[in-house]
């Protein structure tokens, strides 16, 4: 087995960097409504292979807005309950249609898939471009399906920071937290993208700030799918998953062989 990736025990899939929102903390920087998107036939495939050879203990769908794409989620989701992965887990803003019988249906194919997890992104940057309304409908219907729901808010500092956005955030909660709906501990915004654009005068010049999403490249715990299929530098829809897995190296060990 490729000693870099012996431990690997998750699956990321960033199914789009579309967006429904427009947030000043984000790292991705500016989003548009539409573009790219991942297969998600091909995406469950790597799925069932991954598992097969790895003991994975959860899958994440994320984005952009992922739910602008729930057949592509629903699909990799489907494939994860299958080969039993235990956490099966969304990131979601809650905000991808106005129309409350398509927000239900959706809620109820997410339960059907076998979501078990999903982390709402409500805060005051999402809410500034993102009306609470349609959010909390997605969120009763999530509950009425049964999938456990948590805020997962973003800070700007610490939680315990003073400043007008996390003023709001805290307010916002409030809202959910009156539906029964509680909060995780959420993230830290790092100085990336749209943070540094927008945010810049919160942060330290010249600070240290440690990438939260950053894996160690000899210990490849986590992995993450992008929407063109690109994974540690290979592609799945060009090339079998598992013997991209097997032919990593880090970066500054490419000329070596297994």
């Amino acid at each position: 087995m490729n000693p870099y990736v012996k431990n690997l025990n998750r699956i990321e899939f960033l199914i789009t960097l579309a967006c429904t929102g427009r947030c000043k903390h984000c790292s991705e920087g500016e989003h548009t409504a539409g573009g790219e998107y991942i297969d998600g036939s091909a995406a469950a495939q790597a799925v069932c292979q991954i598992c097969s050879k790895f003991s994975i203990k959860s899958l994440m769908t994320f984005g952009g807005e992922p739910l602008l794409h729930p057949d592509e989620v629903c699909k990799i989701h489907c494939a994860a309950k299958e080969m039993k992965v235990p956490k099966r887990q969304i990131i979601t803003n809650g905000f991808f249609s106005k129309d409350e019988g398509r927000i239900k249906d959706i809620a109820a194919r997410l339960a059907q898939s076998g979501v078990n997890d999903i982390l709402l992104s409500v805060d005051a940057f999402h809410q500034e471009t993102i009306p609470l309304k349609p959010v909390k409908y997605f969120a009763e219907a999530v509950k009425a399906e049964g999938i456990p729901l948590r805020m997962n808010p973003a800070w700007l500092g610490q939680k315990e920071s003073q400043n007008p956005y996390n003023q709001k955030t805290h307010e916002i909660l409030k809202e959910f937290e009156a539906m029964g709906i509680p909060a995780d501990k959420g993230n830290i915004i790092f100085p990336s993208g749209n943070a540094l654009k927008y945010l810049k005068d919160y942060f330290d010049e010249g600070g240290e700030y440690t990438d939260p999403y950053c894996e160690n490249p000899e210990d490849i715990r986590s992995i993450c799918v992008s929407p063109n299929g690109d994974l540690l530098g290979g592609n799945i829809y060009q090339t079998d998953v598992l013997e991209i897995i097997g032919n990593y190296t880090p970066p500054w060990k490419t000329n070596q062989l297994f």
